[in-house]
């Protein structure tokens, strides 16, 4: 089992959301999360970030009704340690969250979705970028 650390929460998630993208989107995918643990709406750190879900009283998460949809999609969320792609979300876990970065690609988006899905709250949100196959979007405070 992967220990549940701020750098392992944020690696598997780059993992799953962006491992076929070039670096750019898997840094922009990090920014998100860190967008996310720096706004007062969502929880302030980066496990409860990628965790945030709809709930059942027991606690399990409902399908289909999380954040990040690999948490909740009802599929196994296996990581192959040994390969380069797990490798690169570890690297650029710890680039976003050491700060090693500190250009927001993003604009400070707090959502993102694939181009090939067109989600209801988009049109909600203001788009900040399109990198590689994820469009990007700023919640913008009033």
């Amino acid at each position: 089992m992967i220990l549940e650390t701020a750098l392992m929460c944020m690696a598997v998630n780059i993992y799953h959301e962006a491992k076929n993208q070039p670096m750019a989107g898997q840094i922009a995918v990090a920014q998100v999360v860190m967008n996310r643990v720096n706004d007062s709406r969502y929880p302030d750190n980066v496990c409860d970030v990628v965790k945030q879900g709809l709930t059942y009283k027991n606690g399990k998460v409902v399908l289909g009704k999380c954040q990040f949809s690999w948490y909740c999609d009802g599929k196994k969320d296996d990581v192959n340690m040994k390969s380069e792609k797990w490798r690169n979300s570890i690297r650029y876990a710890s680039m976003v969250l050491t700060n090693r970065i500190t250009l927001d690609v993003t604009e400070g988006a707090t959502h993102y979705h694939a181009t090939y899905v067109r989600p209801a709250w988009a049109r909600t949100k203001t788009k900040t970028v399109r990198i590689n196959r994820h469009i990007f979007y700023r919640w913008e405070k009033k």
